[in-house]
């Protein structure tokens, strides 16, 4: 019964019915994981005894698993009706104590009970991921955010096994071999944050302290992982972190303990699981990290911290309102990286990298407000995206110089106390901030909210001479927009900063007093979300003076012009690439760098014309090498040229000869090579046919890690052979014993070094599947066979004709089609403009 279908899929409508005549109570949940280390056993018995309240005779819960065994109502045996999803409850009394026995099944997907053996020690790690809705993977349960309970975990697992949930442990239980961990009640959570690891994880203890209170931390990652672990600034962030909220939020961390857990096969960044945060262990690297890899590992675990308050303590009743916790933690990880950590250069990298996520999902045509329409689950789980996250953080940074700092976080402890364990809706948090500030919000909220699409925002002369400042907001009304213009004049050959200018627009055309500059930068300071264009003067001046800007703020917003300008076709490809090679290489905040970097390999792929792409390649390749040899030698700079290197090079094969030197051992003085660089350097060799399977086979030999081994996947799928790409085709679609990672990689390799020669022939194939593939794969592995294997084809013709044939297809698989059918629009497009 593992197949997906209708009813797994809970509508909002019939939800709110359920909580409407269900008042939950308490749940203990008893999980027998002693079999877990026998990877023949694909389940594990699963025991969830609910007591709660009932208007109704009869309802229902969630769960999806191998089987049920028993379904005991008030001490009563009653049928088992399950079709896979739901277990149907009936004769229901006004109090009720139901306890389902059940044999979950351990995932490969990491949804649910993630099960994962470390081919380095054959040790077995398991972990739970839910949200929004695969804690049913697990235990029987009421799969809504608003039915919130204390919830008791009792964990069976292997003797010597860290094993760990939302609480700590109240009760340990030693047998031959075997334990029983029984932990101490949760305060009242969604089913959602609930969480269960086990496993022999390391483990690096310490402590936060205020006053009275005292928080055990713990920071866990797999026992193999163990020397790369920077536990020591893990546990410097999260104490900064405890020091900011419990002075911004005046409400006392509740939750207990801290515990931080880097898992592997691990589909998210991370996971706010009270008590038990989850990572992905792509935040622990093996060699060399740059300073923007631990600054955005800090935003992440801030941003997971302010969930503990912004979702945890108090949740959004449905995901509509999904933005009340994610926007928030979102702003308030880049604020406290700012306001309390070294990684004072936050703001600058969200203003260049987080807000372009949100700027290309806000043109799609699938947008959406940020309070969004979310009718079931499936459309919850594409909304955790750029308009949820970026966009609502992007909108509170302008609430905030709004309304002032003070007045937000008065707001927010307000709000704190007066909904501590409930449920919201964006009224409620409205409510306390109008109360503390004075304002109206509500035009604020439906102009910026409830509203969808970005602005662009530039400036024209009119006939008098005198200056506009135009706001196109596309089909909605102008915006209301506070923002800075920023005048810059070249001074001994550098843009210097002579004055910023407050203003204030809601209209379509607003006449401004603006002087003429070197550099006239709208929305300095990125107190709006708007795109802005450049004029012709400031273009030319950045083209000439870009990196001699002093300010990284400032330089993060002229690269974000610039690469919307070129998104958007008003800049040519060339020219943006001229600006790149001529000012990366003297880029010295290495978060900026990286995107730049990703951006210009996205543009020569994806939007140069097809006549000039392969002049391009091989001048970025060219690039990307000069800059790598004359980088700082051992420095951030030096380890993303070698990076961005690696990239250019599997679609270039022109210094294939000096690639493989470096392998050899002949790498720049102070070039880190540690497994992952060599990896990316191998696959490049093997993608233009430079590396055979010996090469590849050699390489795993020598990092027989889980990263190796999914590396290999990737690289061996990557030679530029016919049949080779058809076997990773067949793979990704037919072999079900992929995990998630694994998918990705045999996709990634299929896909390597945009060879459209070898692969082709597949895309009427790839329409033709899609429909079995999302009714049969969870809609994780769905979405990434969708998004992975789009065809990157000539026309939009095929993927016109699907969308056509298939006006009945899930909501949610329609949505991931259109919204790559868009891309594929814009990039044609772009391309046809060169």
């Amino acid at each position: 019964m593992n197949s997906p279908n209708v009813s797994a899929n809970l509508t909002r409508e019939e939800t709110a019915q359920r909580a409407a005549s269900i008042t939950l109570r308490d749940v203990r949940v008893e999980l027998d994981l002693t079999g877990a280390p026998e990877h023949a056993r694909t389940g594990f018995p699963s025991t969830t005894t609910l007591t709660f309240d009932a208007k109704v005779a009869e309802t229902w819960l969630d769960f999806i698993g191998e089987s049920v065994a028993k379904v005991i109502v008030n001490d009563e045996d009653r049928e088992v009706r399950y079709d896979g999803a739901r277990i149907r409850l009936d004769g229901l009394a006004s109090e009720n104590t139901v306890r389902i026995e059940a044999v979950a099944a351990y995932s490969r997907s990491g949804e649910g009970m993630h099960r994962f053996e470390d081919p380095v020690d054959g040790e077995t790690y398991l972990y739970t991921q839910y949200e929004p809705a695969d804690s049913r993977r697990v235990m029987a349960c009421f799969e809504q955010p608003d039915m919130k309970a204390a919830f008791t975990f009792e964990v069976s697992a292997p003797a010597g096994w860290h094993v760990l949930s939302n609480q700590s442990p109240a009760k340990i239980t030693e047998g031959i071999g075997v334990q029983c961990v029984e932990f101490a009640p949760t305060l009242p959570i969604s089913s959602y944050i609930t969480s269960v690891a086990a496993g022999p994880y390391a483990r690096l203890d310490g402590e936060w302290s205020r006053d009275d209170q005292h928080i055990a931390l713990g920071v866990l990652c797999r026992a193999s992982l163990a020397e790369y672990l920077e536990g020591d600034e893990i546990i410097e962030i999260t104490r900064q972190g405890l020091d900011f909220f419990t002075d911004a939020f005046a409400y006392p961390y509740p939750w207990g303990k801290y515990d931080q857990i880097f898992v592997p096969e691990y589909n998210l960044g991370a996971m706010e699981n009270p008590g038990l945060v989850t990572f992905t262990e792509a935040y622990i690297s093996r060699g060399a990290a740059t300073d923007a890899q631990r600054g955005g590992r800090a935003n992440t675990i801030l941003h997971e911290m302010a969930h503990m308050w912004f979702g945890d303590l108090v949740t959004m009743r449905w995901w509509d309102d999904l933005w009340l916790k994610e926007s928030f933690a979102d702003y308030m990880g880049t604020h406290v990286s700012v306001a309390a950590t070294r990684f004072t250069d936050a703001w600058a990298r969200f203003a260049n990298s987080r807000k372009s996520w949100a700027y290309r999902q806000d043109q799609l045509p699938t947008t959406h407000p940020i309070v969004a329409d979310i009718p079931d689950l499936e459309a919850a789980k594409l909304n955790f995206d750029g308009i949820t996250y970026a966009k609502g953080a992007s909108v509170l940074k302008q609430l905030v110089a709004f309304v002032g700092e003070e007045a937000f976080f008065e707001g927010a402890r307000r709000y704190f106390a007066a909904h501590a364990f409930g449920n919201t809706t964006l009224d409620d948090l409205l409510d306390e901030l109008e109360a503390v500030s004075g304002e109206d919000l509500r035009a604020w909220s439906r102009a910026w909210l409830e509203t969808s699409g970005v602005s662009t925002l530039w400036l024209e002369s009119d006939a008098d001479g005198g200056r506009v400042l135009v706001q196109d907001s596309g089909a909605v009304a102008p915006r209301p927009h506070r923002l800075r213009v920023g005048l810059y004049d070249l001074t001994d050959g550098a843009l210097v900063l002579r004055e910023r200018i407050d203003v204030r627009i809601d209209q379509e055309r607003t006449e401004v007093q603006i002087p003429d500059a070197d550099l006239t930068l709208l929305n300095d300071d990125d107190l709006t979300y708007a795109k802005i264009r450049l004029d012709e003067h400031s273009l030319a001046s950045v083209t000439e003076s870009l990196s001699t800007l002093s300010d990284d703020l400032v330089r993060g917003l002229v690269w974000s012009s610039l690469w919307n300008a070129t998104r958007d076709g008003e800049l040519a490809v060339e020219r943006y690439l001229e600006i790149v090679r001529r000012h990366a290489p003297g880029e010295s905040n290495v978060g900026l760098l990286g995107a730049v970097l990703m951006n210009a390999e996205f543009a020569i792929e994806n939007y140069a014309a097809d006549a000039s792409r392969s002049d391009e390649r091989r001048a970025w390749v060219d690039a990307t090498w000069s800059a790598m040899q004359a980088a700082d030698a051992g420095g951030d700079a030096q380890l993303s040229w070698a990076r961005a290197f690696a990239g250019a090079s599997a679609y270039d094969d022109s210094r294939a000869v000096q690639v493989r030197a470096i392998l050899d051992g002949d790498a720049p003085q102070g070039l880190p090579m540690d497994a992952d660089l060599r990896w990316l350097l191998l696959t490049a060799l093997a993608t233009t046919g430079h590396a055979d399977a010996g090469d590849i086979t050699a390489e795993r030999s020598a990092d027989d890690t889980a990263a190796g081994r999914t590396a290999e996947i990737r690289t061996l799928a990557s030679r530029p052979d016919v049949a080779i790409r058809a076997a990773a085709w067949e793979s990704a679609w037919n072999d079900l014993t992929l995990s998630n990672d694994h998918l990705s990689a045999t996709i990634g390799g299929f896909r390597a070094g945009g060879r459209r020669d070898l692969i082709a022939g597949f895309d009427d194939e790839y329409f033709a599947r899609l429909r079995g593939a999302w009714a049969d794969r969870s809609i994780e592995l769905a979405r990434r066979l969708v998004l992975g294997l789009f065809p990157e084809s000539e026309t939009t013709d095929a993927v016109d004709a699907w969308l056509e044939q298939n006006v009945d297809a899930p909501g949610a698989l329609r949505r991931l089609v259109i919204e790559q059918r868009d891309e594929l629009a814009r990039e044609l497009r772009v391309r046809a403009a060169q």
